[in-house]
């Protein structure tokens, strides 16, 4: 995580352009307690710009008990002192008091000026950075920060990272969370950084760290996919959020096997197709045996196929589906078109057509010539050689004709004869001996 590499950076962006001219002064009506009032001011305003940050709280803080009104400046600069005064200070304890007051003074701030959405977002970052290793604290800073995204809808990217950190914890610490909850704040916590990012900011680091924390609180197996997300979208299957959180979880931890999976996919595929989408589909009713189904999808998604191989992998499956459906004729078509648009598909497609043929005998026999009937074996031989299947090809060939049975119905080695039927091959004769 590179959450601390930010700090600087984002310190120096939070306290830059501050102005100690503010408009709206309101003085002590005693004379005397205007007088401090304006001496103090100077004072602690002169210690903060020489740096000089514990000496600054003194005259600051009676400021703040006794001219609480004095001007929005004194909290805003108050932020400065007491926030050099921590980082200077190496008693604890005394530095835990200097943090609180930093988070008193926002509170201070809202309650005379209500104007949060102006500073909630920095309150947030200075509290995960005096408070993110403090159990009973980070409740409350977390509560900053989802505060800061409900008042401005959004949060400075580069606190994206820091909110989830507090989160992983609040979650670990504080069981504050159901693991449902805390997807979904990941889920919104992508959102914000998807959007920096589509302004041109890099926020590579930022979701690896969130994915990295994400692991760490050990949310997500199978199990919790089908188990909790899958009722939830079996009960509201019109949830596009859940079904593309289901979609996504199951297919970075490998969980394409649920049902779960299946119905956020159909989901997807339905409303947005997309080749991959219907392939996998289709794959998946396959698996499942719904066959009907399968080639029904297949079907879409050759015509949502956009290269010869994605139009050569649709077809190979749906010659798979057609022949197990007994259309062995339709199936044979699609493979022989699947080898004509990927020539990687050829083996394949061709011991498909090989197996088609070898099936076919019973169907294709007339039982008048047994060299025309076995002529059949013959078309499952060729086919079987240019898939290069030598097992294939050994079983065909032992049921080729005889010489005996060519000699007796009179017919010659190399001659030619047609298969028949639905396989409609004219093949050169030969034997198995």
């Amino acid at each position: 995580m590179k959450i601390k590499s930010t700090f600087l950076v984002l310190g120096a962006m939070l306290l830059a352009g501050i102005s100690h001219a503010q408009d709206g002064w309101k003085w002590p009506a005693d004379p005397a307690q205007e007088a401090k009032a304006r001496e103090f001011n100077a004072a602690y305003f002169d210690y903060m710009k020489a740096e000089q940050f514990v000496e600054a709280t003194k005259p600051l803080s009676w400021l703040l008990v006794n001219a609480p009104n004095l001007n929005e400046s004194i909290y805003i600069q108050g932020v400065t002192v007491y926030k050099g005064a921590a980082d200077k200070t190496t008693d604890a304890a005394q530095k835990r008091v200097y943090q609180d007051s930093v988070m008193a003074l926002y509170d201070k701030r809202g309650e005379l000026y209500n104007n949060p959405a102006k500073w909630i977002e920095t309150k947030a970052y200075y509290g995960y950075l005096f408070f993110k290793s403090d159990k009973a604290k980070i409740p409350a800073v977390v509560a900053d920060f989802e505060k800061a995204v409900a008042l401005k809808g959004t949060i400075n990217f580069q606190f994206v990272p820091m909110y989830f950190d507090l989160v992983e914890k609040n979650y670990t610490l504080n069981q504050a969370y159901a693991p449902e909850q805390v997807l979904s704040i990941f889920d919104k916590s992508n959102k914000i950084l998807d959007a920096a990012a589509a302004t041109g900011k890099d926020v590579t680091d930022s979701k690896s760290t969130l994915e990295t924390l994400l692991v760490k609180m050990k949310l997500i197996d199978c199990e919790f996919i089908e188990t909790k997300l899958g009722p939830k979208l079996a009960a509201d299957p019109t949830n596009e959020e859940l079904a593309e959180q289901i979609f996504s979880y199951s297919l970075q931890y490998k969980c394409i096997s649920t049902k779960a999976f299946l119905a956020a996919l159909e989901f997807k595929d339905s409303k947005a197709p997309t080749f991959k989408t219907s392939q996998v589909r289709g794959m998946l009713y396959m698996s499942t045996g719904d066959f009907d189904k399968a080639g029904t999808v297949f079907e879409k998604a050759l015509t949502l196929a956009s290269t010869n191989k994605e139009k050569g992998e649709t077809q190979m499956e749906l010659a798979k589906i057609y022949a197990r459906a007994g259309k062995k004729a339709a199936a044979r078509t699609a493979a022989r078109d699947a080898a004509g648009l990927d020539s990687e598909l050829s083996s394949s497609a061709y011991g498909l057509i090989g197996d088609l043929y070898m099936s076919a005998y019973n169907d294709c026999r007339a039982g008048e010539s047994r060299v025309k009937d076995y002529a059949i074996f013959i078309a499952a031989y060729n086919a079987f050689q240019r898939a290069g299947d030598s097992k294939g090809m050994g079983s065909a060939r032992a049921r080729f004709p005889s010489k005996e049975e060519l000699f007796t119905e009179g017919f010659q080695m190399g001659s030619s004869v047609s298969t028949g039927c639905w396989v409609g091959e004219t093949v050169a004769l030969s034997t198995r001996d």
